[in-house]
């Protein structure tokens, strides 16, 4: 710890420097510019090395519950994600400084990703219960899901390493994928009231309102405040499958037969033929390889996030 950063810090702030598209040293020396003019105080945790965030987290969440003060995620999806299951594990306060491309969460929690403006808002805000949605006991803010996404996940980043990471070549890898040869899932699924079977290319279970109302998906249900939605593509061809890109590119995918939508709280998921020990989970868009069966449901306890009171999705500050 550098020596001028006390033990009791008003804000732990957790890192990524490889997120959002500034200079991380840059984005900390202004960040810590802004708390300090306000009177407070704060100390840093670095991450270079992303499989290092869940440990970094951690021990961040740690300092704050036994000296006090308030845990700050800075960095994208996959960051907040990880610093949130820390908080949510020691049951502090958590604020966020959104760095990355689609800072789902933090838009539906009324935070945009601007430096200053969501510094600002960090040291105005008060603590507001926020939904934490779980699959296999590990929590997830936006959304987590098993077939067709997690596939887009390893082969972006398999087309990264050797084109180089660069947005377009992100996109290409995507398309190449939803358009490509596609496995299909075989599962039973299970709301607490009926079992089904089911052959998918994907299912997604999702706690943001923001993500779903953008695609055209069910924005009237309840979701982040009480229910998940569950979301299940059929089996589908090639020229379906641009069609569905087309319209989740204009916000009216709900309106396609092959997809299906529906509020549940608790979700279990099964291979339906073979015996599958495991299975590939994107977890706000980290992948992870849990044991079968996946039981998605709401966390008993709330994230205690520091955000507006008033903030809704459809605000969505940017």
């Amino acid at each position: 710890m550098p020596p001028h950063e006390s033990q009791d810090a008003a804000f732990v702030v957790v890192m990524n420097a490889g997120s959002g598209r500034n200079d991380a040293s840059e984005v900390r020396a202004r960040i810590e510019e802004l708390i300090r003019a306000a009177g407070r105080t704060c100390a840093f945790e670095i991450v270079e090395d992303g499989r290092q965030m869940p440990d970094a987290a951690r021990r961040a969440a740690q300092r704050v519950r036994r000296a006090g003060g308030t845990l700050v995620a800075c960095g994208g999806d996959g960051t907040i994600n990880a610093v949130a299951a820390a908080a949510l594990a020691e049951d502090v306060a958590l604020g966020i400084l959104p760095q990355g491309t689609f800072n789902y969460f933090g838009r539906a929690h009324g935070i945009p990703s601007d430096v200053e403006a969501s510094v600002d808002l960090l040291l105005r805000s008060t603590t507001r219960d926020a939904q934490v949605g779980l699959v296999n006991g590990h929590p997830f803010l936006v959304n987590a899901s098993v077939g067709l996404y997690p596939q887009v996940l390893e082969d972006r980043e398999a087309w990264k390493q050797r084109f180089g990471r660069r947005r377009i070549v992100a996109l290409w890898s995507g398309l190449a994928t939803l358009l490509g040869r596609r496995a299909l899932l075989d599962i039973e699924v299970g709301d607490g009231t009926r079992r089904a079977s089911l052959r998918t290319l994907t299912l997604l279970v999702g706690n943001n309102p923001l993500q779903f109302d953008r695609l055209g998906l069910d924005p009237d249900s309840r979701i982040g405040d009480g229910e998940l939605v569950a979301v299940s593509l059929r089996p589908i061809g090639r020229w379906a499958m641009l069609g569905l890109i087309v319209r989740g590119a204009l916000g009216t995918l709900g309106e396609a037969d092959s997809v299906d939508v529906r509020a549940v709280r608790r979700l279990t998921v099964d291979a339906a033929r073979r015996r599958r020990r495991t299975l590939k989970v994107a977890v706000d868009g980290e992948l992870l390889r849990l044991q079968m069966p996946l039981v998605f449901e709401i966390a008993e306890r709330p994230l205690r996030l520091l955000a507006p009171q008033d903030a809704s999705a459809e605000r969505d500050p940017g």
